[in-house]
C-alpha cells in the first residue's frame, strides 16, 4: 500500500505520518513538504517538494498511490477568501488530481466547526450545517464541494473532529502554558458550555479505520473522545497532572470577547494574526459537542484514551520537550 499525505509536517498530519511510516503494511509514504520537515526529520518517507498549489508535483506524486490523506488546512486567516482558497479550492484540486491519477480512496479532514455549535445536544451527521466562523464556513463549503465533485469511482471519507489535543499541538497548548503558571482561566461558571475534546491518537485511529472503507460515495463521521467535558473538569485534571494548586479566574463571556479583541488588535500592529482572536472568542463561549456513534457503528471506532490519560500524556510531552 502506498499513501500520500498533505499536512504531514503539521500537528495531526505528523502523527498520521509516524503511524504509517512504522506500519509495514504501508510500503511507501509520500508527504507533501513546503519547506521545513519539522516532525518528519529523520523519518523514512518520500519527500514531495511543494504546497497545495503545486499541481504538477502532486500529480506526479499520486502515481501508484492507494490512499490520499488530505489533512492540510489553515485554521486562522484574516478573510473568508483566504480560508476558502486553502480549504475549499485546494481540496477540489486534490479530488480532480485523484480522478486523473486513478486514486480511488481519499480521507479528508474536516471539523466540527463545519457543523456548528451543539446547543444542548451533541451534533450528529444528519444535523444541518450551521457554522459560525469563517473557518467553519470554509469547511462547510469544502464538504459541499466534495459531494458535488465525487463520482462512483471514488470512496471519500470525511472526518469531523472537535478540538484535538496532544503532543506537538500549539493552540490548546496556550491554555496548558497559562495553567502551568498557576492560573486556570475558566469561561463562564466552568460547568458550561460543555465541549468535546479528542486526543490525537484516537483521531489517527479513526482516520486509519476510514481508509479501510472502500464503499463508493461520500461518508461523513464525527469523531469524539471518551466523554464530553467542561472547563472545571479540565482544570482539575491539569491541576492533578501538574501537581500544583491553580488559581481559578472566571471569565464572563463578554470579557472573553473583549480580551480577544485587544489581543487581535495588538497583534495586527506586528503583522500577525493571533491564535486568540475575535472569531475564536465567539466560538469559545458556545457549546461544542458531537457524537461518534455513527463511526462506532460503521468503522468500529472506539476511543482508547480517557481524558485524564490524554491530558497527562500531553503535559508530560510538553515538559519533556521543554515546552512547559
Amino acid at each position: 500500500m502506498k499513501a500520500f499525505i498533505t499536512g504531514a509536517t503539521g500537528f495531526i498530519g505528523s502523527h498520521l505520518a509516524d503511524k504509517l511510516i512504522h506500519d509495514p503494511k504501508w510500503e511507501e509514504v509520500k508527504c507533501l513538504v513546503r519547506s521545513s520537515e519539522k516532525w518528519l526529520k529523520g523519518q523514512e518517507y518520500t519527500r514531495i517538494d511543494g504546497d497545495l498549489d503545486s499541481i504538477l508535483a502532486i500529480e506526479r506524486a499520486l502515481e501508484d498511490v492507494d490512499v490520499i490523506f488530505h489533512i492540510a488546512a489553515i485554521v486562522k486567516a484574516t478573510s473568508q477568501n483566504k480560508f476558502d482558497h486553502a480549504n475549499v479550492d485546494a481540496t477540489e484540486n486534490i479530488i480532480h488530481l485523484a480522478k486523473r491519477s486513478g486514486v480511488k480512496k481519499l480521507v479528508i479532514l474536516s471539523s466540527l466547526a463545519a457543523s456548528g455549535p451543539s446547543n444542548g445536544k451533541p451534533r450528529v451527521e444528519s444535523d444541518p450545517m450551521l457554522p459560525v466562523s469563517m473557518y467553519g464556513k470554509s469547511k462547510k463549503r469544502m464538504e459541499q464541494m466534495i459531494h458535488k465533485e465525487t463520482d462512483p469511482s471514488l470512496s471519500i471519507s470525511i472526518i469531523r473532529p472537535p478540538a484535538v489535543y496532544g503532543p506537538r499541538e500549539e493552540q490548546i497548548y496556550t491554555l496548558f502554558k497559562i495553567m502551568n503558571k498557576g492560573i486556570a482561566p475558566i469561561v463562564g461558571d466552568g460547568e458550561g458550555p460543555e465541549i468535546s475534546l479528542l486526543y490525537v491518537d484516537d483521531l489517527i485511529q479513526a482516520i486509519l479505520l476510514a481508509a479501510e472503507l472502500k464503499q463508493s460515495g461520500v461518508h461523513t463521521y464525527f469523531i469524539s473522545g471518551d466523554r464530553d467535558t467542561n472547563w472545571n473538569e479540565i482544570s482539575e485534571i491539569v491541576q492533578t497532572v501538574l501537581g500544583k494548586k491553580l488559581t481559578t479566574v472566571k471569565l464572563r463571556t463578554e470579557w472573553v470577547k473583549k480580551i480577544a479583541g485587544i489581543i487581535e488588535t495588538s497583534a495586527s500592529f506586528f503583522g500577525k494574526y493571533p491564535v486568540i482572536n475575535r472569531e475564536k472568542a465567539d466560538e469559545m463561549v458556545l457549546e461544542w459537542t458531537c457524537s461518534h456513534q455513527k463511526a462506532t457503528n460503521e468503522l468500529l471506532y472506539s476511543p482508547q484514551f480517557t481524558l485524564e490519560e490524554g491530558i497527562s500524556r500531553t503535559i508530560r510531552w510538553y515538559k519533556k520537550n521543554n515546552w512547559l
